[in-house]
């Protein structure tokens, strides 16, 4: 299974777009279309790569537009990027998420006394390569990290890609500190740090910081995935997300979304054209004092 990507809009820009097509050509959500796995009897997941690693664009799923396509995250009218708060230059990770999974606002988890972020489920990572946006791979998952973003539950679940040369060695989460010594301590700082920029307090954690192994990340993926089935199927309120897509629902939904309704879609936006450069203030060092 493979999918492509077709750029609409220019660049750095409010009205850049990154929409997908799958194999035969036609256009998906990558919110609603892409399997969530990509090996079932492997546990082998799909992850929708929305930020290269050491890029500092906040580039998301646009869960509430039509076609879910990539686009920039916008603050008060600009494009967001996120600081680089010493020692760390962008995201540390690729980072993107799990297709067909949603943490749900209406439920409260258990274990972190909050309820969902209303996204699909974040995914760092922490292969060799750096992915492009837009890139769908495969996936290993090691572990997870339960943050707590301004009272909401967000999940951050640690994986690499299954065509890294180091991926047969890493299994479960102490893999990662035994051979990338300091990686999992500087994801939660940069977690823990990366709204202070913006006049954010820092983050907070779950279990105090750690991060929950292979077994309990796998089961916590699994749940998002069936709040994300109670979402598709009509079972729960969408809350405002943009449910429309073209493999998924029945012609009788009405999230199911014809191919000239997709057309349409594209059509209402620009073509891609000459990109804008990007400010020369993201690539400024951020640094204060520690709590």
């Amino acid at each position: 299974m493979s999918f492509t990507v077709e750029e609409r809009g220019n660049p750095n820009t409010l009205s850049y777009r990154l929409f997908f097509k799958n194999a035969d050509g036609k256009y998906v959500s990558p919110f609603h279309d892409i399997p969530m796995y990509a090996d079932e009897s492997q546990n082998i997941f799909h992850m929708v790569v929305e930020v290269p690693r050491w890029t500092n664009a906040k580039m998301e799923i646009a869960t509430k537009d039509p076609l879910n396509p990539i686009k920039q995250d916008v603050k008060k009218g600009n494009l967001r990027y996120v600081a680089n708060v010493f020692p760390h230059k962008g995201y540390i990770w690729n980072y993107g998420a799990i297709p067909q999974t949603w943490e749900d606002p209406g439920h409260k988890d258990e274990d972190t006394d909050c309820c969902g972020d209303n996204d699909p489920i974040d995914v760092c990572e922490i292969g060799t390569k750096v992915c492009s946006r837009g890139e769908v791979i495969k996936v290993k998952v090691l572990g997870v990290l339960a943050m707590i973003d301004e009272g909401e539950t967000d999940w951050k679940v640690i994986a690499i890609n299954v065509e890294d040369p180091e991926a047969k060695d890493l299994n479960n989460i102490g893999d990662i500190q035994r051979l990338k010594p300091g990686y999992l301590e500087a994801t939660v700082d940069w977690f823990r740090r990366y709204k202070v920029p913006d006049g954010k307090p820092e983050n907070h954690f779950a279990f105090n910081g750690k991060f929950k192994d292979k077994e309990f990340a796998i089961e916590t993926i699994k749940s998002t995935h069936g709040f994300w089935k109670a979402l598709i199927s009509q079972k729960t309120n969408s809350g405002g997300l943009n449910c429309k897509n073209t493999c998924v629902s029945a012609g009788d939904s009405p999230f199911c979304c014809s191919t000239d309704e997709a057309k349409a879609v594209i059509e209402g936006t620009t073509t891609c054209g000459t990109e804008d450069p990007i400010p020369c203030s993201v690539d400024k060092w951020f640094y204060y004092e520690k709590e």
